[in-house]
């Protein structure tokens, strides 16, 4: 009989866990880990990422896409400090993740030994809620059960660093003795919900309110239908952060769409007009978004206590699961008939919508497209059940603003971190839990340069194993770092920086077919919906390249007298794209803050 090894033994207790996934790159610090998922014959499928940092990355989007645990793994030294900003994307945004990284031998630690770093200590702010390194083999059982289970109840990283000299050893069950832990395997969710007092504490609030705002984040995805009744029992209208961007569909005319820096003119007016707010599962950082303190009393619900009453003082705070907490509300409210309030968020939606269309069509400079019109002209031919990723950066914006979920359909991005570089090992992630849906990342050349460019190998090795082939990368070549350019214009009152902003033109289209993807590119605004229906009816994963005018501007939902300021210093100090920026963007921003002038 085969001897069963330490990792032989972690494998096994990890498919017990239910996960069947595990995204990392080898190397010597880990091969005895390498070595039993070998053995376990594809009971645990392992995906071979180019970097580690994107391994960790799709282990957090696997987190986001299915409810599950999300595994990373990677070797030793280098291995593991990679690991660490998709980590950290995963920390910020409250998903379940378990990264496993190798250590020196057990001998060798502490002396100064070649990749040997003090890993549990590194570790300990991104999986601080859990991460050891065993010594022993019995003491393998319980940090594996300990590093799960807290993972998946706390909604956080945890972490094993294991020895590679203890890998290969025989596994020992912990002895029935003094100074031994004997756990099991198992974690069922529980349901929580606030006490009747507390609930009708919170429908008094909203029931006395006449002009009521929800705010919805990543918590309430789970929670559709009961947002869309309380909604229509208040005459609501619904604004999303970028994390809850799917949990409410677009389609519904009192959905305001994205709220911040992102977000949109309706959802803007209806925070600052608002006299109630329901915040629900959101950690929305950016407190001048929110109505202002004292003009609206508030209700908020999140299952982590630690977020409530955080961006804006609360009335009442409801720590339960936004869904079943809704419903349990949903009783003691009052229907309200008035519709004034709603009509006013439609009215707002319906001219924003032709604000939205008008600045997509606006020409461009030179042979370039306008970056608002390429999702514009993807958001109707979005295929039910797609799963959109969008990088950081300007695109961003147009993910945000221009994008129009459907129900059924599921997109994300690095929320909390705001990493560049997350949107295409997301839809590589995306396409490993779902492989017979269609999966866009929507990209900047930022991020393509950085380290998603090298993920496109990974597309090329593995989605002939798909279910189907439709996975599309689009990459807006503007050849510049673009958000940041513009928060240096607006922001700052600093003309663009060119030695920091500009980057090189590549041709991404060409790089896909030459690791045997299709290529298509566009440099002319009337080929991009023929270039969509091109990519969406493709029998291979696409690389879209559509060069980008990087002078269209990422407007935020209101201008302030400063922001317009600065944008005019940074103009009279000789900001290089100066005859660009004015045709395309002086008019705009001057008329958001100057009374009766229309963009």
């Amino acid at each position: 009989m085969a001897t069963t090894t330490v990792s032989d033994f972690i494998v096994e207790r990890l498919y017990e866990w239910g996960v069947r996934r595990i995204f990392g790159y080898p190397g010597d610090g880990i091969n005895g880990m390498f070595g039993a998922l070998q053995r376990a014959e594809g009971k645990i499928e392992f995906v071979q990422a180019r970097h580690e940092e994107m391994a960790a990355f799709m282990a957090s989007a696997h987190a986001k896409f299915t409810g599950e645990l999300g595994v990373c793994i990677a070797t030793s030294g280098p291995g593991a400090t990679h690991l660490l900003t998709g980590l950290y994307d995963a920390r910020l945004d409250h998903m379940p993740v378990l990264a496993i990284a190798g250590q020196q031998a057990r001998a060798a630690i502490g002396a100064h030994y070649q990749q040997e770093l003090d890993l549990v200590s590194m570790y300990k702010d991104v999986a601080g809620a859990y991460v050891q390194q065993p010594s022993v083999p019995a003491q393998v059982r319980h940090v594996v059960d300990r590093a799960v289970r807290i993972a998946l109840s706390r909604r956080t990283v945890t972490a094993m660093v294991l020895p590679n000299d203890l890998q290969e050893l025989e596994y020992e069950p912990p002895a029935r003795k003094h100074g031994t832990a004997h756990s099991g395997v198992g974690y069922a969710a529980p349901e929580v919900v606030p006490r009747e007092t507390d609930l009708k504490r919170a429908a008094e609030v909203l029931n006395a309110g006449h002009r009521v705002a929800i705010l919805v984040g990543a918590g309430a995805m789970h929670a559709t239908d009961e947002v869309i009744a309380v909604a229509e029992r208040l005459q609501a209208g619904v604004a999303k952060a970028l994390l809850g961007k799917a949990a409410v569909p677009d389609d519904i005319p009192w959905v305001t769409g994205s709220i911040g820096l992102l977000g949109t003119k309706p959802t803007d007016e209806m925070m600052s007009a608002c006299d109630t707010l329901l915040m629900v599962g959101s950690g929305f950082p950016y407190s001048e978004f929110l109505p202002k303190e004292g003009e609206a009393r508030a209700v908020q619900i999140d299952i982590d206590a630690g977020m409530l009453s955080l961006r804006y003082p609360m009335e009442v705070s409801l720590v339960g699961d936004s869904a079943a907490t809704l419903r349990a509300l949903l009783p003691l409210l009052e229907q309200k008939n008035s519709t004034s309030w709603r009509n006013r968020i439609v009215h707002a939606g319906e001219r924003w919508q032709r604000v939205l269309e008008e600045r997509a069509q606006a020409p461009a400079t030179g042979r370039k497209v306008n970056p608002q019109r390429v999702v514009t002209e993807l958001s109707p031919r979005l295929p039910e059940g797609a799963i959109v990723t969008s990088d950081s950066g300007s695109c961003a914006n147009w993910y945000a603003r221009d994008l129009k979920i459907r129900r059924g359909m599921m997109c994300s991005l690095s929320g909390g971190l705001a990493s560049m570089g997350a949107a295409v090992p997301y839809a590589i992630a995306a396409k490993f839990a779902y492989s017979n849906r269609p999966v866009i990342a929507l990209v900047g050349d930022g991020a393509m340069q950085m380290n998603n460019m090298a993920e496109l190998v990974t597309v090329a090795k593995y989605w002939r194993q798909w279910d189907s082939p439709h996975w599309i990368c689009c990459v807006f070549n503007n050849e510049d770092l673009n958000q940041v350019t513009w928060e240096q214009r607006v922001m700052q009152g600093n003309p663009k920086f060119e030695a920091s902003q500009d980057i090189p033109d590549v041709p991404y289209h060409r790089f896909a077919e030459l690791v045997g993807l299709t290529g298509i590119y566009v440099d002319n605004a009337e080929r991009l919906g023929e270039a969509w229906d091109q990519a969406l009816a493709a029998s291979r994963p696409v690389v879209i390249e559509v060069k980008t005018d990087p002078e269209v501007p990422p407007l935020p939902p209101h201008v302030t007298i400063e922001q317009a300021r600065h944008f005019a210093r940074a103009l009279m100090e000789g900001d290089p794209g100066e005859g660009g920026v004015i045709s395309n963007t002086a008019r705009q921003v001057m008329a958001s803050v100057l009374p009766g002038k229309k963009p």
